[in-house]
Order: C-alpha cells, then structure tokens, then sequence
C-alpha cells in the first residue's frame, strides 16, 4: 500500500455526525469522486464508512475510529476495541493516535502496540503525531508510516500549523526518522500539497479543503468579510 501511494494524494472522507454529509451512502460518493479525480487512497472514519468505501471503489483505504473518552484526550482509535472493529471492516492500514497524551485506562501506546502487533501480525499501522519525539517512539514502536496529522491539536503544539516556517516540523520529522511520512494537517491548497511532496513527504492527506464543503464555504465568507 505504501509503495502505491508514493507521491501521491490520500483523500479523507469524513462527516461527523453533526454535519450534513455525514452517512456511509454519501461517504462512499464522495470516496468514488476522490478516486475518479485521481487518488490514490482514501483515509476513512468509522466501520461503516469504511465497509462502504471498500465495497463501492477499488482503492487501500487507511482507516481510524474517533472514539472519546471521559479519562482521556485521545480520540483517534484509542483502544484495542477500535483496532478490532477496523480490522474486521478491512480496512488496509490503521491510524492511531500516537502521541504522549494519556490514553483511556491509562493504558500505554507502547502496551497497545504489543497487543495489537501480536493479534494481528499482518495489519499495517500508521502513527498520527503531534511532536519529532512521538515520530521517532513510532518507528521504535513498530508503526509502518508516521503522519503529522496531530500538530497543532495537542496541548503541546496547539496553535501551530503544518505550514509554519516553510514546513519546518515536516522538514524534521522527515529528517528524524527512516519510515514514511505521510503530511496532513490543514493543508488547503494544490500548491501546499505539491510543496510537501517537494520537501521529502512521502503522500500528502488532505480532507477538509476536498470533502467538507461547509468548512470551505465558511472560508471563503470570512475571507470576504474581513
């Protein structure tokens, strides 16, 4: 999987909830619209989703669950019951949360991933990060690809943007560890994706710029009130 999506864009299809497009059958239209516009994965949320996307086009898809939790800050398939259920939807990769925030029950990344390595020895994994430091325990962890997802969500980083200083923190995580790193993370523009190819990243997720039209449109209604 990693080598096919070398270079290229991951689509996230995404709607909570509380969105309009929110729904397997529309997950799975929009997934097929990524795919006819040239990607080359889809990353997904929810078992559904996921089902649905898999049965509906031909393309790996990196699958999560946001699940939360009342003792804990990580939301992105914090434990071994959202590993589970992704697996069964078949979903191609896993991402996790990977940062250092305490995870539900206390429950380290470190004993996750000796769990679920050993369940299931032949899942592929993805690191969702926030810091260089939580890239580099990754790869010691056994994760197959880091991302930057988490920059600027965590209390550590909050406020930052992937885009600061010309890519820096991608710039170091490239430089700081030896797996693939998948940039995502507020990434808005055509330009922006090309650049992040051009300064080491091995794929570039972008969801929110593609798939969320409510967010695009309230860009467009702040820049032209300003």
């Amino acid at each position: 999987m990693l080598n096919n999506i070398k270079k290229g864009l991951v689509v996230s299809c995404q709607a909570l909830e509380d969105e309009p497009l929110f729904g397997s059958e529309i997950m799975k239209r929009m997934a097929d619209a990524a795919a006819r516009g040239g990607a080359s994965a889809i990353r997904a949320n929810g078992t559904a989703d996921i089902g649905a996307i898999k049965q509906y086009i031909d393309l790996p898809v990196i699958g999560l669950i946001k699940q939360e939790y009342s003792d804990s800050d990580v939301y992105i398939t914090p434990t071994f019951s959202e590993v589970e259920a992704l697996v069964q939807s078949g979903a191609d990769m896993i991402a996790l949360d990977a940062t250092n925030r305490v995870r539900p029950d206390s429950f380290s990344l470190s004993a996750l991933m000796r769990k679920i390595t050993a369940a299931f020895p032949d899942q592929k994994w993805m690191a969702d990060c926030a810091t260089v430091e939580e890239c580099k325990e990754a790869q010691q962890l056994g994760f197959h690809c880091v991302g930057t997802t988490l920059y600027g969500y965590t209390n550590e980083t909050k406020g930052r943007k992937l885009y600061d200083h010309d890519l820096q923190f991608l710039k170091e995580v490239i430089n700081a560890v030896d797996l693939p790193v998948i940039a995502e993370g507020n990434i808005l523009t055509p330009e922006m994706a090309a650049r992040a190819l051009q300064v080491g990243a091995h794929a570039v997720v972008v969801g929110g710029a593609i798939t969320r039209p409510q967010q695009i449109t309230a860009r467009f209604v702040e820049e032209i009130h300003k």
